[in-house]
């Protein structure tokens, strides 16, 4: 029997979905920026300061890039998982709309 508060095994397959796609996506926006940022040091043969302050510069804001996005979607979902959105047999969001049982 299932104690008070304890989450469903689909609400726990959800959370773990969830997570990955933060995991994922932040990881992928962090790339990308870091390629942006340090890709030219990368690249190009440049002077020791410039190519350490890209580098740096990359590295920093990829890493506070990972950590916001991370916390953005799971903080989305929390809030989503609260109201209820998207769980089965909930009514739809637009006005005039029924669920394919009605």
């Amino acid at each position: 029997m299932p104690r008070a508060g304890s989450r469903t095994p689909a609400e726990r397959d959800a959370i773990t979905v969830e997570i990955g796609y933060a995991l994922c996506s932040a990881a992928f926006a962090a790339a990308v920026l870091f390629g942006a940022v340090a890709g030219p040091a990368l690249l190009f043969d440049l002077p020791d300061g410039v190519d350490a302050a890209l580098r740096g510069t990359g590295t920093g804001l990829a890493a506070v890039l990972f950590a916001a996005r991370v916390v953005n979607v799971l903080v989305r979902f929390r809030h989503q998982a609260a109201a209820g959105e998207g769980r089965p047999g909930s009514q739809p969001s637009q006005p005039g709309r029924t669920n394919p049982d009605s």
